[in-house]
């Protein structure tokens, strides 16, 4: 008899903002049910996923509303970039403020 490996889902959400915070704060996590949840709201607000298990499972170690530590911000820096260059090819200017 073999044996299926169930994995649960995960998610985190970030956000930045350099007006308020100097670096990016967990807004969101949960597991299973709450994960799925974020990512249907991140599918119907077209709000970019990233996918690593590796920073999913240091990021879920930080609390809500918590600002990521120094030691993740390039990990994190790396996801902004990808988010970011995404926004510029699809032409969308979501994650950009232009004042």
């Amino acid at each position: 008899m073999s044996e299926k490996l169930y994995n649960r889902k995960e998610a985190i959400a970030l956000s930045y903002d350099p007006n308020e915070n100097s670096s990016p704060k967990v807004i969101a996590k949960g597991k299973g049910k709450v994960a799925e949840n974020i990512l249907e709201n991140a599918n119907l607000y077209n709000v970019p996923i990233y996918e690593d298990p590796n920073l999913i499972e240091l990021l879920g170690q930080l609390d809500l509303n918590q600002s990521i530590p120094e030691d993740l911000y390039q990990a994190v820096a790396e996801v902004f970039a990808f988010i970011y260059r995404l926004d510029e090819q699809l032409g969308t200017t979501k994650l950009r403020k232009d004042y």
